[in-house]
C-alpha cells in the first residue's frame, strides 16, 4: 500500500495551488505559507497539513472579503 507523501517540495504546492514556483517561493519566503528548510542546501518543504490551513486560511479570507464588498445590485435605482 502507498504512503501518502508528509511533505511537497515547492513545485508540488505551486501544481496543487495552479500558480507559479515564483509565488511559491514567494510565500514561503514571507511567512504567509509555512514550510522547513531541510538538509545542507536548503531545500524547502511544505507539510501537507500546513498546505491545508493555509489554503482554508485562503478562504476564510475570501469570505470576509466577499461581506465587506458586496456586489451592488445592478437592477437596483441610484
Amino acid at each position: 500500500m502507498p504512503v501518502a507523501a508528509r511533505f511537497l517540495t515547492p513545485a508540488d504546492v505551486a501544481e496543487v495551488l495552479n500558480v507559479s514556483l515564483s509565488q511559491v517561493m514567494a510565500l514561503l519566503r514571507s511567512g504567509e505559507l509555512v514550510g522547513v528548510k531541510i538538509g545542507g542546501r536548503g531545500q524547502w518543504r511544505v507539510e501537507t497539513d500546513r498546505l491545508e490551513d493555509y489554503i482554508s486560511r485562503l478562504y476564510a479570507e475570501t469570505a470576509d472579503y466577499v461581506a465587506q464588498h458586496p456586489v451592488a445590485d445592478p437592477g437596483a435605482d441610484g
